[in-house]
């Protein structure tokens, strides 16, 4: 069997990749100074208010997601020590389901860390902006998708590497 690599592991060991500063200070970002693409209109109080309450309310369900994913974990490796009597397949199915169990959760992790990130890049007034080249990723992307990091162009060149 091939361990699959954590992507939270290195986070949880104090290697996170920081925030990218925006300000010296720590006032939060007023809604007309986060970034937008040319032609965009600027981000409304309304606009900014709306994306900070989905990513809150994600961040609060996947809390509940990881919760009961480990609480569905903790009760497989209880199961799983009283192993006596079983044949090849109910081990061999109980071992898959605790993996399954522990990719939900691993997976519901890293949501929750780039949701968390995407409320730190708000706050920081970096929102919007592409972590790789430092461009606008533009409005209506951040909308459909507001954990995004990096603009269309970055991210087709990352999904062709």
């Amino acid at each position: 069997m091939v361990a699959k690599k954590s992507t939270t592991g290195a986070r949880a060991a104090g290697h996170a990749a920081p925030v990218p500063p925006a300000r010296t200070a720590a006032a939060t970002a007023a809604p007309d100074e986060l970034a937008v693409r040319p032609g965009e209109e600027p981000w409304t109080a309304q606009e900014v208010e709306d994306a900070r309450a989905e990513l809150s309310s994600e961040s609060e369900r996947l809390r509940v997601e990881i919760h009961a994913a480990e609480e569905a974990l903790n009760g497989l490796m209880r199961d799983s020590a009283d192993g006596a009597g079983d044949d090849q397949a109910d081990t061999g199915t109980k071992n898959i389901t605790r993996e399954h169990e522990m990719a939900l959760a691993e997976n519901a992790r890293e949501m929750l860390y780039q949701t968390e990130r995407a409320l730190d890049r708000l706050e920081a007034g970096t929102y919007g902006v592409c972590e790789n080249c430092g461009k606008p990723i533009g409005k209506a992307r951040m909308q459909a998708f507001p954990r995004a990091t990096l603009c269309v162009e970055c991210k087709q060149r990352q999904e062709r590497r």
